[in-house]
């Protein structure tokens, strides 16, 4: 590490400290994953920031992405230096107005955290879909592979789009790179500013329109003229890649760095060569050494400049032994070579002793990219007849395109690589982020931090990923061999494998309100053998009775991390303490004492409370549970849903969607997940409710409903099914049906109850399994759902209508889930719902 003034921050963060700089105006409209580039710049502006030219930013939010387009469009030519942020069909929308920048040479930049596009499917994690399809506007395009060179190649974007008077995207990553923390170097306003060409920025300035000095731009042209205009930029995209090395070579000479058109990493002499942008970069790079450590002549080149693409600068990298050359596209084209690879064999195409070039594709939708499949890239180009137009990542069993992945890791010495299973809203990941800017703060130890979330809001897995060690870190992927692996969600240990991959002699925490005897009958026989025969250090917190007792309700990040710190090791206890309790004051103080003495009792209490399981040998021989004996739910539920939330979904492969190609899936899906991932959920007694039914009004989840049981129904009911005479429909009982396993545990049902003496009442899961579960099970096989025929249409009386919007994956408490619900009980077996996202 140098000198540098170093921060621990992610992608996004970085290009919104780069940027701000040289913006005057940021014309925004938030978008997945980009939105925290344009927060972080609003409220730097906020606080008075100011940019290179002395004032805040002006951040102007429009009402759509097109609208911020149209918005940065007019600032450019009023004469101010303007930026936006965006992503995904966010970016596709400003198209139109991306030409027109370009060939009114206005110096824009567009930072993108590159996402996905939807098409039979939508999705919010990264790829290359969206930045490939604006190739054409006349925008330069600058890749950035981590999140230093964010940063760095940030500011190589500002740079040369003033001088060259060219606009630019600078891409990176979708949440592999946007949202991964590492600890990087900065750079400086006073640097930049050396850096800056102040001549360009008043002829910038001067070309502006204004009323002073008026001046007609952008007319309407005939066949005659708009040929000659078109080519007339060609000087200043000729002029692009010298203003750009330029700028790279002050970076490089600032940082130590050495960025150029296309990087070259590997052996001198390799025979077999990858080509690859982005975050994939990394993982290629680290892959070579490992083989170079085996013997093995491989290579790669990284695309830093992708728009203008040199084909001359690229032979320039490659070295003559290559004999055959892989390019991987994180993106697809339908029916066509995809792009990088087409640019690659164009550059190629005059050469009569070129390289065979293969095309291959990875990693869309953030799909994991690891070393084996690298591995498995290089293996091909080894072969006698390499396979072309090949996949890496997936199983393709229909149209044959994947290569087989072997296993294969690369264990970076010195590094400590720690995997954390929370619960959305628990707190897990915040406290993981506070974890490693504490270690890349405050040591000269590097960090890395990505966190994988499922779909939903709060109330999904969250899966946090972080690595520590004495050199730079490059594993752009997951962890898949972990020193350290802590749950923090008991009901996790028989819904996923959550020791995959568990180092052997790796340590182990699990929150849970089980005592040792318990952990027999609760600890699924494959989890408890894992433990035995790895020699796994076994740990248990209760850390949900402890945050409870504080008064910290379900925030049990505190104690958890606490108990992190002391059982990894990888920095002095007593320091870590001081760090924890230093960043307590500093998050809570303005909450008042009372907060920051809970939350540092909780950081106590995380390591006074630890406790470690002595292991029974017989775990080692555990055997498991003999199979449910009929599984009624639906094969797509049993064979596709059921795996993918086992978190085991890269493991399906294409023949599985048959069927469902274009994108339709079946409805009710939720409805056989059973998450139980809450901690308390309610009870309902009979004897205390006034029937108004405004839990179940109020319930986002759709997880308790009011039914109505005929005589012959409440005859034949179990004594567990309580019923009680309804109030509005005279000779029916009425019973407040709850799907604990459903329920989330927000609590808005109790909070909504207006009787006395409240009717529902907040209870741990553990107490009510399972016979809660079989209750609701009852529920919905015996008894009928029916629309109530004396009294009006109200609140009371609607929640006796089935919701078919249910369980959605909405956060705990939301206050929109329950309107839509309401419209499918009143309208939902004639409508028709389209949902506007991506």
């Amino acid at each position: 590490m140098s000198n540098r003034r170093t921060q621990t921050m992610d992608g996004n963060t970085a290009a919104a400290y780069i940027s701000y700089p040289f913006t005057e105006v940021a014309a925004i409209f938030p978008i997945t994953p980009s939105s925290p580039m344009a927060e972080l710049t609003d409220a730097w502006a906020a606080q008075g920031k100011k940019n290179l030219f002395g004032a805040p930013v002006r951040v102007v939010e429009m009402q759509s992405e097109g609208g911020a387009a149209g918005a940065l469009h007019g600032s450019l030519q009023g004469g101010a230096l303007t930026t936006t942020y965006t992503a995904s069909q966010g970016l596709l929308l400003m198209i139109p107005n991306m030409y027109k920048i370009a060939g009114e040479l206005l110096p824009a930049v567009f930072h993108v955290s590159a996402r996905s596009l939807a098409s039979n499917s939508l999705s919010i994690f990264g790829d290359h879909q969206d930045v490939m399809a604006t190739r054409q506007t006349g925008f330069a395009m600058l890749a950035s592979s981590s999140v230093q060179d964010v940063m760095n190649l940030g500011a190589v974007a500002h740079l040369s789009a003033i001088e060259a008077r060219l606009p630019f995207i600078h891409f990176f990553d979708g949440f592999r790179t946007s949202h991964e923390i590492q600890k990087i170097e900065l750079l400086e306003q006073e640097e930049l500013a050396d850096m800056l060409d102040w001549e360009a920025v008043e002829a910038f300035r001067h070309r502006a329109l204004n009323p002073d000095h008026p001046q007609l731009r952008g007319m309407t042209h005939n066949p005659d003229v708009f040929f000659q205009l078109r080519e007339a930029v060609n000087p200043f995209v000729d002029a692009l890649p010298g203003i750009v090395r330029k700028y790279m070579d002050k970076i490089n000479a600032i940082t130590g760095k050495d960025y150029k058109f296309f990087n070259y990493y590997g052996h001198p002499e390799a025979d077999r060569l990858i080509v690859v942008m982005g975050s994939g970069a990394s993982v290629v790079e680290e892959t070579i050494d490992e083989l170079m450590r085996r013997g093995e002549k491989v290579g790669m080149v990284n695309v830093r400049l992708y728009r203008p693409f040199l084909p001359e600068k690229l032979l320039e990298a490659v070295p003559a032994s290559v004999k055959r050359i892989a390019v991987l596209d994180r993106t697809k084209e339908p029916g066509a070579c995809d792009p990088l690879c087409l640019d690659v064999r164009n550059a190629y195409a005059s050469k009569a002793d070129a390289p065979a070039i293969y095309a291959g594709r990875y990693g869309l939708a953030s799909k994991d990219f690891t070393p084996a499949q690298v591995l498995a890239v290089f293996d091909n180009l080894a072969v006698e007849q390499p396979r072309d137009n090949f996949t890496v990542g997936i199983i393709d069993d229909v149209t044959h395109t994947s290569l087989e992945v072997k296993d294969f890791h690369v264990v970076a010495e010195g590094q400590t690589a720690c995997k954390f299973w929370g619960f959305g809203s628990d707190g897990t990941v915040g406290a993981n982020k506070l974890a490693v800017k504490i270690i890349g703060d405050h040591t000269d130890m590097y960090s890395q931090a990505y966190f994988a979330y499922d779909s939903r809001k709060s109330g999904g897995v969250t899966i946090s990923h972080l690595r520590f060690g004495s050199q730079p870190i490059r594993s752009s992927y997951l962890i898949d061999y972990a020193d350290f692996i802590a749950c923090h969600n008991q009901s996790y240990v028989d819904k996923y494998d959550l020791l995959r991959g568990i180092k052997e002699g790796g340590v182990f925490l699990l929150n849970c309100m089980w005592k040792d005897g318990d952990l027999e009958k609760h600890l699924p026989a494959s989890l408890r053998r894992t433990i035995a025969r790895k020699k796994i250090r076994f740990y248990t917190l209760n850390a949900v009775d402890i945050a409870m007792g504080l008064g910290l309700g379900g925030r049990i990040n505190m104690l958890m991390q606490a108990a992190f710190f002391k059982l990894a090791g990888i920095i002095p206890l007593n320091d870590a303490v001081a760090y924890l309790n230093e960043a307590i004051v500093k998050t809570y103080g303005r909450k008042g004492h009372a907060v920051v003495d809970m939350n540092q009792e909780a950081v106590r209490q995380g390591i006074a409370m630890l406790h470690e399981v002595t292991v029974p040998a017989a775990w080692a021989d555990a055997t498991e549970d003999a199979p449910a004996a009929c599984d009624e739910r639906p094969d797509f539920v049993r064979n596709i849903v059921d795996v993918m939330n086992r978190q085991e979904g890269d493991e399906l492969p294409v023949s599985a969607f048959l069927g469902y190609e274009d994108g339709t899936w079946p409805v009710g899906i939720t409805a056989f997940e059973k998450r139980g991932a809450a901690i308390m959920v309610p009870v309902w007694d009979a004897e205390k409710c006034i029937q108004c039914n405004k839990c179940a009004f109020a319930c986002p989840h759709a997880a308790i409903r009011p039914r109505l049981l005929s005589a012959e129904e409440a005859v034949a009911a179990p004594a567990s099914i309580e019923h009680r005479p309804c109030r509005i429909q005279k000779g029916f009982e009425f019973h407040m049906a709850i799907s604990v396993l459903d329920c989330t545990g927000c609590g808005v049902c109790v909070g909504q109850c207006p009787a006395k003496e409240k009717a529902l009442t907040m209870t741990k899961l553990e107490n009510v399994m399972p016979e809660g579960a079989r209750k609701w099970d009852y529920a919905e096989k015996n008894i009928t759902y029916k629309k109530p025929t004396q009294g009006k249409l109200n609140v009371a009386s609607s929640q006796y209508l089935r919701p078919l919007n249910e369980f959605s994956g909405a956060c705990a408490g939301c206050g929109e889930t329950p309107y839509a619900k309401l419209v499918t009980q009143l309208f939902g077996d004639r409508m028709m719902l389209s949902n506007s996202a991506g």
